[in-house]
């Protein structure tokens, strides 16, 4: 059971009259900034890749780590800042998370060699955690009417920031030394740092307690192994000791740290919470759904980059491809309150049901166009838009079947397995696309078949989502009752 909360600062003001309450546009703009900024890192050294080898005098296979080390450090932080956010205070932990990413980034601007580089790509990695808890602090603190909106919005900076910050890479990259990619990415965190603090308040909700150390340590341990084998197997091969060791490490150390928490009085994740009925589909939906969105940022920059004497790329710069990409950021936006009001009117059952409808039209336009790059920008469009629905849904169906007190731990689970279907997505992607390949001059290229087949997959993962959806009970509502009830009592204790 949560402890009482702590009486916020002026809780003691004359008269007894209870703090004015936070500004709402103003906390769920902060909060939004923050996710996308966040997200921008995903998507920061796309550009460089092909030039990194030279520009840290490391070999391909190396420089590689400079895009794992930041899909590791943010698997094993989310779950861990979402758990240390219930207990701790939320705020506190999206400040650390955010210190985390500008330090990152001022590492990188710092480096001209590959192990600083992958430091500061680790420590970007360390603030993946800002979403989930950017969505439990409004849990915490906006009205109940404003909340669908608001949550849908957080969720999907995910997408968004990934999606508009490509073409803003890109420009810099074109037309500046390359650090200023990561000095442009620090200032932005300091300036999202500095909004949270003045604009956000800290939420009284919180457990308490004493953390799970040996969980946290179990659940990294999984997630480490299990990450690095389907990152890297493809070059260490999938049929290799390593990768198959890993796998197998991965899955014992899953089986012990399940029993551990299961026995344990103060889990870093409630496994019988997570197992419940609602939050397992959602869960489960939303890795397929992380599967689906990658896909779609592999194939799309490859076919617009692709020469066009292949008879299927269009032989497009960089800066293209993010100009491409940019409108499906701005779709899932205009999605956010469009994804509230359905949820509002018919459960967020049907409202993710409805994303992985428009995501599976999506891929399935894409099969049949791609040859011009209007084509891509509308088929980027539509499988943004369902993202946008879907990413929307995503957080009220699991706040709505867990305890507030669960709420930063239970989102950061759910945006986890979002990680984990975009590992698995670059994974099968990249296996198709290298055995479905054709010989351009002395190089071999990917097929128009296996663009067309990995397509095809990205469907198939939709519909996958869209059955998981159908199995969710039917109307679920966010769990206004108890966060009322939160409010209740801060208000209370301030008077």
């Amino acid at each position: 059971m949560p402890e009482n909360p702590t009486p916020p600062a002026d809780a003691g003001a004359p008269g007894g009259t209870a703090p004015r309450p936070p500004r709402t546009n103003l906390v769920v703009g902060v909060l939004a900034l923050a996710g996308i900024v966040v997200s921008l890192m995903q998507t920061l050294v796309i550009p460089l890749i092909p030039e990194l080898p030279e520009l840290l005098d490391a070999s391909p296979s190396d420089t590689t780590w400079a895009v794992t080390a930041t899909l590791l450090a943010g698997a094993v932080v989310t779950p861990v800042t979402g758990r240390l956010g219930d207990m701790y205070g939320k705020r506190r932990m999206l400040l650390i998370s955010l210190v985390m990413l500008v330090a990152g980034s001022a590492v990188g601007g710092l480096s001209d060699s590959l192990a600083p580089m992958v430091a500061g790509r680790t420590l970007q990695g360390l603030a993946a955690g800002v979403v989930p808890l950017g969505i439990s602090i409004m849990r915490d603190e906006l009205p109940a009417e404003r909340l669908g909106a608001a949550t849908a919005l957080m969720s999907a900076s995910l997408g968004v920031g990934g999606a508009l910050g490509l073409p803003a890479a890109a420009f810099l990259a074109e037309r500046a030394d390359w650090h200023v990619l990561f000095w442009t990415a620090a200032g932005l965190g300091a300036v999202a740092t500095a909004l949270v603090v003045m604009c956000v308040p800290e939420s009284a909700v919180r457990t308490g307690g004493r953390f799970d150390v040996v969980g946290a340590v179990g659940l990294s341990t999984a997630l480490v192994c299990l990450l690095l084998a389907i990152s890297k197997g493809a070059d260490w091969g999938w049929t290799s000791g390593l990768t198959g060791g890993l796998f197998a490490v991965s899955a014992l150390a899953l089986v012990v740290w399940g029993r551990w928490e299961l026995r344990t009085e103060r889990p870093l994740v409630d496994l019988r919470t997570t197992a419940r009925r609602q939050v397992l589909l959602t869960n489960a939906a939303s890795a397929v759904f992380g599967f689906s969105m990658f896909a779609m940022s592999l194939l799309l920059p490859q076919l617009l980059q692709l020469p066009k004497a292949t008879g299927y790329g269009l032989g497009r710069s960089m800066m293209t491809v993010g100009l491409v990409m940019a409108p499906s950021g701005l779709v899932m936006m205009a999605m956010a309150p469009l994804s509230a009001r359905i949820s509002k009117t018919a459960g967020p059952k049907v409202t993710l049901m409805l994303g992985a409808t428009v995501v599976t039209v999506g891929y399935g336009l894409n099969i049949v166009l791609m040859s011009a790059v209007w084509q891509l920008v509308l088929v980027s469009s539509v499988i943004g838009a369902g993202i946008g629905l879907a990413y929307g849904a995503m957080p009220a169906l699991v706040m709505a079947a867990v305890p507030v007190s669960e709420t930063a731990a239970a989102n950061s689970l759910n945006t986890l397995m979002r990680s984990i279907g975009t590992s698995i997505s670059s994974a099968v992607a990249g296996v198709a696309l290298a055995q479905l390949t054709i010989t351009y001059g002395s190089v071999t290229l990917p097929s128009q078949d296996g663009f067309r087949v990995v397509m095809a997959i990205g469907a198939g993962a939709a519909l996958i989502a869209l059955v998981l959806a159908a199995f969710l009970p039917g109307r679920s509502a966010p769990a206004a009752p108890e966060q009322a009830q939160g409010r209740a009592e801060r208000r209370s204790a301030a008077v």
